[in-house]
């Protein structure tokens, strides 16, 4: 089986439910996986080793920082970065077998089918996901925002789509998926604090009320049943726990640690 000169990149904290594979379908393209793991207490870290991929074990400096933490790591230029809940498919993995990669300003853009427990969602805020995660680490790299981070790209990058799916296992179950709800709306509030960002009582119950309409009405969501109904509501949950939070560090004032 031919190998890319591509590296995996994954980060991960307890994910022992999904790691395997998530890294048997990385080992299909590449022989090059790190994972960067911060602090795991399920057993991931003897999984990983289990597997033959590289493991860097460190702290939680933010998902940006840690994503750069394991590019430095990386045999080859070529970066595939995922996390540890997305796996790529066979379509995917064998056009990344075969990938031309002589072009240093190509960014690869890729399609995403994210899924509730095993319900693939269709419609909604989920659907038509797609992201950038193929690139050459001298042309990009990874901001250090703590959540929701982002490459920096240069103007002068090309941008491809590939062939394939990534399947995003966002959460095992609506415990799972509240958990994640609560934590991203925590790290968001922070960030918006730290950029001196303001919110009011208007803005709080405003915002998670539309987006429960956009998600569920306007895109859909309700086609996807009771899983549609699940992901509107809880992300209309997230807007509002966002929004109060960051009131909350409003009004406390100075400086907040995370």
């Amino acid at each position: 089986m031919s190998r890319s000169q591509i590296s995996t990149v994954i980060i991960c904290r307890n994910e022992a439910h999904i790691i395997g594979k998530t890294i048997a379908a990385a080992f299909q393209f590449t022989d090059d996986v790190v994972v960067v793991d911060s602090g795991s207490t399920d057993g991931t870290q003897q999984l990983v080793a289990a597997t033959g991929a590289r493991l860097l074990e460190t702290g939680w400096e933010g998902y940006g920082a840690n994503k750069n933490k394991g590019v430095a790591m990386a045999k080859y230029d070529w970066i595939l970065s995922i996390d540890a809940d997305e796996i790529v498919d066979d379509i995917l993995a064998k056009q990344l077998q075969t990938l031309t990669l002589t072009d240093e300003t190509i960014v690869y853009n890729i399609l995403f089918r994210v899924f509730l427990g095993n319900t693939m969602i269709r419609y909604g805020e989920w659907a038509n996901d797609a992201h950038i995660r193929l690139y050459h680490r001298k042309q990009a790299g990874w901001n250090e925002a703590s959540v929701h981070e982002a490459l920096q790209l240069p103007d002068s990058v090309k941008v491809m789509t590939l062939k394939g799916y990534i399947h995003h296992y966002t959460s095992k179950d609506i415990h799972d998926f509240s958990l994640k709800t609560v934590n991203y709306a925590m790290l968001n509030a922070l960030k918006y604090h730290q950029q001196g960002k303001k919110a009011g009582w208007i803005k709080c119950h405003a915002a998670a009320t539309f987006s429960f309409i956009k998600n569920y009405f306007f895109r859909l969501g309700f086609l996807d049943g009771e899983a549609g109904f699940m992901v509107a509501k809880m992300n209309a949950w997230y807007t509002w726990l966002k929004y109060v939070r960051l009131r909350e560090l409003n009004r406390e004032g100075g400086n907040v640690e995370d």
